[in-house]
């Protein structure tokens, strides 16, 4: 899921950079107010997780491979912009360290993998907090929006950058794309974060890890 550079055009990257920049300011300070030395540890860990499990990538039928993310569970344990600001660095140091994902793409990056994963993964889970697969859902439906959100952002550069009629950055439409991306991760890493999030937060709150744990 992770966009390398060269895939979107210059005024993308630069709008992405400026809509992430405020949400990182605001991740920090929702951050800060939140650290203490029960909570430090366990956000540590699942972000440490979290760049663990984005480092397997899942071969799946057609060529293609993809992987889960995390932010699900860090989000439904405490919140979005915590679960945000975290993958937002944990995506900053694949970027810097192992090339996975671009720099002139981390903030569409973070907008995807971080902001998108993370806010719809918590409502979710908000609205069915009461069942059983509450955390199951939420996981599935945080990846699903990051596909969708890496789909617009793909799907616009033949539209948005061409010259000569031939599209300068990435040159497959909507079209293409969409069924693609977001097919694969409805079926396939959704499903993989699905269960990712819902095992490890029933871990964690059975055993009492964190007893903030939003249940």
């Amino acid at each position: 899921m992770h966009i390398p550079d060269g895939y979107l055009s210059p005024l993308t990257c630069i709008a992405t950079y400026a809509a992430a920049l405020p949400l990182w300011v605001i991740a920090f300070k929702k951050l800060k107010s939140q650290l203490d030395e029960t909570t430090l540890p366990l956000i540590a860990s699942l972000s440490a997780l979290s760049f663990i499990i984005m480092m397997f990538n899942i071969p799946i039928p057609g060529g293609t491979s993809g992987h889960a993310v995390g932010a699900s569970l860090i989000a439904i344990l405490f919140g979005p912009w915590v679960a945000s600001l975290c993958v937002s660095l944990v995506l900053l140091i694949q970027a810097l360290i192992f090339g996975d994902g671009g720099v002139t793409t981390f903030g569409a990056n973070a907008l995807l993998m971080a902001f998108a994963a993370s806010f719809s993964s918590y409502y979710v889970f908000e609205a069915l907090k009461t069942r059983t697969f509450a955390p199951y859902v939420s996981g599935w439906v945080g990846v699903v929006c990051a596909s969708i959100v890496l789909t617009l952002f793909l799907g616009i550069q033949p539209i948005i950058a061409v010259a000569d009629g031939q599209p300068l950055y990435f040159p497959f439409g909507f079209a293409l794309t969409f069924p693609a991306v977001v097919g694969s991760h409805m079926l396939f890493f959704g499903v993989v974060e699905a269960i990712f999030t819902g095992i490890a937060y029933r871990y964690i709150v059975k055993n009492r890890i964190y007893k903030g744990a939003n249940v």
